[in-house]
C-alpha cells in the first residue's frame, strides 16, 4: 500500500510540474528560434512581432517571442501529457509537428492578419508563406520537445 501512494503522488506532482515544464522548454526553444530569426529573419524579430504589440525595436520583439514560446510550451505540455509523448524520440516528434502546426496557424494566417489590423509596417501578404519561417518553427518544436522531455521525470 505505501508503494501505491508513493507511486500515485509521484504521478501527481509529475503532472502539476508539467506546464512548468512547458514554460521552461518554451523558452529554450523560444530563444534557440528567436537567435534563428535574429541571423536569418531580422525585419521579422526588430519590426513585425514588436509591431504586433505597438512596441518597436529587436530587443522587444525578441522578449516577445520568447514570451510567446512560453506561453506556446504550456499547451505543448497539456497535449504531450495527454498524448503519451513518454520517450525523448516521442516527445521530439510530437514537438516538430505541433511546430508545423503552429507555423500554418500563427505565421501563415494570423499573423498577417494581426499585422493588418495593427497597421504594421511589417504587413506581410495572406497567406504568409515562407520556408525560413517553417524551418524556424521545425526548429522550435524539436527543440520544444527535447527539453520538455529532459525536465519530465
Amino acid at each position: 500500500m505505501g508503494t501505491e501512494t508513493s507511486t500515485t503522488e509521484r504521478v501527481a506532482q509529475s503532472e502539476q510540474n508539467a506546464w512548468q515544464h512547458g514554460v521552461a522548454a518554451g523558452v529554450v526553444a523560444g530563444i534557440v528560434m528567436g537567435a534563428l530569426m535574429v541571423m536569418q529573419m531580422r525585419p521579422v524579430i526588430e519590426v513585425a512581432i514588436p509591431s504586433m504589440y505597438f512596441l518597436s525595436g529587436g530587443t522587444a520583439g525578441f522578449a516577445v517571442h520568447v514570451a510567446h514560446g512560453a506561453v506556446l510550451g504550456v499547451v505543448f505540455a497539456a497535449i504531450a501529457s495527454t498524448r503519451g509523448a513518454s520517450t525523448t524520440a516521442r516527445s521530439a516528434a510530437l514537438g516538430v509537428g505541433y511546430g508545423v502546426v503552429l507555423w500554418v496557424v500563427l505565421a501563415v494566417l494570423v499573423m498577417p492578419v494581426w499585422l493588418s489590423a495593427v497597421g504594421s509596417p511589417a504587413n506581410p501578404s495572406l497567406p504568409n508563406v515562407s520556408v525560413m519561417s517553417l524551418v524556424g518553427h521545425v526548429v522550435y518544436g524539436a527543440v520544444l520537445g527535447v527539453v520538455y522531455a529532459a525536465l519530465r521525470p
